[in-house]
Protein backbone atom coordinates (compact mmCIF):
# COMPACT_ATOMS: atom_id res chain seq x y z
CA UNK A 1 0.00 0.00 0.00
CA UNK A 2 2.59 1.89 0.66
CA UNK A 3 4.76 1.71 -2.57
CA UNK A 4 1.27 2.61 -4.29
CA UNK A 5 0.83 6.01 -2.23
CA UNK A 6 4.18 6.77 -2.54
CA UNK A 7 4.11 5.94 -6.44
CA UNK A 8 0.76 8.43 -6.76
CA UNK A 9 2.33 11.34 -5.07
CA UNK A 10 5.27 11.01 -7.38
CA UNK A 11 2.88 10.95 -10.71
CA UNK A 12 0.95 13.56 -8.87
CA UNK A 13 4.47 15.74 -8.57
CA UNK A 14 5.24 15.28 -12.16
CA UNK A 15 2.40 16.37 -13.26
CA UNK A 16 2.33 19.76 -11.62
CA UNK A 17 5.64 20.08 -12.51
CA UNK A 18 4.62 19.38 -16.26
CA UNK A 19 1.69 21.87 -15.75
CA UNK A 20 3.66 24.31 -14.25
CA UNK A 21 6.76 24.28 -16.78
CA UNK A 22 3.75 25.00 -19.83
CA UNK A 23 2.49 27.26 -17.77
CA UNK A 24 5.87 29.28 -18.42
CA UNK A 25 5.96 28.41 -21.53
CA UNK A 26 3.20 29.99 -22.68
CA UNK A 27 3.41 32.90 -20.70
CA UNK A 28 6.80 33.62 -22.01
CA UNK A 29 5.26 32.78 -25.73
CA UNK A 30 2.45 35.11 -24.85
CA UNK A 31 4.37 37.88 -23.71
CA UNK A 32 7.02 37.63 -27.26
CA UNK A 33 4.67 36.60 -29.80
CA UNK A 34 3.67 39.71 -32.28
CA UNK A 35 0.30 40.61 -32.31
CA UNK A 36 -1.84 39.40 -35.03
CA UNK A 37 -3.61 42.26 -35.83
CA UNK A 38 -6.80 44.21 -36.48
CA UNK A 39 -9.30 44.98 -39.02
CA UNK A 40 -10.38 48.24 -40.50
CA UNK A 41 -13.44 48.08 -42.84
CA UNK A 42 -14.43 50.30 -45.82
CA UNK A 43 -17.66 50.85 -45.97
CA UNK A 44 -20.18 53.75 -47.24
CA UNK A 45 -17.74 55.77 -47.89
CA UNK A 46 -16.05 55.66 -44.62
CA UNK A 47 -12.99 53.46 -42.63
CA UNK A 48 -14.44 51.93 -39.29
CA UNK A 49 -12.84 52.89 -37.01
CA UNK A 50 -11.60 56.12 -38.14
CA UNK A 51 -8.82 56.39 -35.08
CA UNK A 52 -7.48 52.86 -35.02
CA UNK A 53 -4.73 52.61 -31.67
CA UNK A 54 -2.86 48.95 -31.79
CA UNK A 55 0.80 48.27 -30.97
CA UNK A 56 4.52 48.14 -32.51
CA UNK A 57 4.09 45.24 -34.55
CA UNK A 58 0.60 44.99 -35.43
CA UNK A 59 -0.50 44.10 -38.84
CA UNK A 60 -3.61 46.38 -39.90
CA UNK A 61 -6.24 44.76 -42.65
CA UNK A 62 -8.37 46.65 -44.14
CA UNK A 63 -11.09 45.68 -46.45
CA UNK A 64 -13.32 46.97 -48.85
CA UNK A 65 -16.94 46.26 -48.18
CA UNK A 66 -18.26 48.93 -49.66
CA UNK A 67 -19.93 48.43 -53.64
CA UNK A 68 -17.50 50.82 -55.09
CA UNK A 69 -13.43 50.61 -55.36
CA UNK A 70 -11.21 52.21 -52.63
CA UNK A 71 -7.61 52.72 -52.03
CA UNK A 72 -5.52 53.12 -48.63
CA UNK A 73 -3.07 55.46 -48.90
CA UNK A 74 -0.68 57.13 -46.52
CA UNK A 75 -0.77 60.87 -45.63
CA UNK A 76 3.21 61.03 -47.35
CA UNK A 77 1.70 58.71 -49.87
CA UNK A 78 5.34 56.57 -49.21
CA UNK A 79 4.71 54.30 -46.19
CA UNK A 80 1.85 52.67 -47.28
CA UNK A 81 -0.38 52.64 -50.62
CA UNK A 82 -2.37 49.85 -51.86
CA UNK A 83 -3.88 49.06 -55.31
CA UNK A 84 -7.41 50.02 -55.92
CA UNK A 85 -9.37 47.40 -53.92
CA UNK A 86 -12.42 46.45 -55.26
CA UNK A 87 -15.62 44.71 -53.10
CA UNK A 88 -13.98 42.41 -50.55
CA UNK A 89 -10.50 42.98 -51.47
CA UNK A 90 -8.44 43.81 -49.01
CA UNK A 91 -4.74 45.03 -47.93
CA UNK A 92 -2.41 45.05 -45.21
CA UNK A 93 0.25 46.85 -43.86
CA UNK A 94 2.31 46.21 -40.49
CA UNK A 95 3.62 49.00 -38.40
CA UNK A 96 6.90 48.71 -36.95
CA UNK A 97 7.28 51.97 -35.70
CA UNK A 98 5.36 54.54 -33.01
CA UNK A 99 3.91 57.07 -34.00
CA UNK A 100 0.53 58.64 -35.89
CA UNK A 101 -0.17 57.51 -39.12
CA UNK A 102 -2.83 59.55 -41.08
CA UNK A 103 -4.44 58.00 -43.97
CA UNK A 104 -6.85 58.98 -47.09
CA UNK A 105 -8.54 56.73 -49.74
CA UNK A 106 -6.78 58.22 -52.98
CA UNK A 107 -9.95 58.04 -55.11
CA UNK A 108 -12.22 60.13 -52.13
CA UNK A 109 -10.18 62.47 -50.31
CA UNK A 110 -12.44 62.77 -48.12
CA UNK A 111 -12.40 60.06 -46.48
CA UNK A 112 -9.80 59.84 -43.91
CA UNK A 113 -8.52 58.38 -40.90
CA UNK A 114 -5.40 57.18 -38.85
CA UNK A 115 -3.39 54.74 -36.96
CA UNK A 116 -2.00 55.48 -33.86
CA UNK A 117 1.04 53.22 -32.94
CA UNK A 118 1.92 52.67 -29.34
Amino acid sequence: MKGKLELRITVAAIALFGLAVLGKVSTIHAQTAPSTGSEVKIDNFTFAPKDLTIAAGTMVRWINRDDIPHTVVSDDKTTFKSKALDTDDSFSYTFTKPGTYSYFCSIHPKMTAKVIVQ
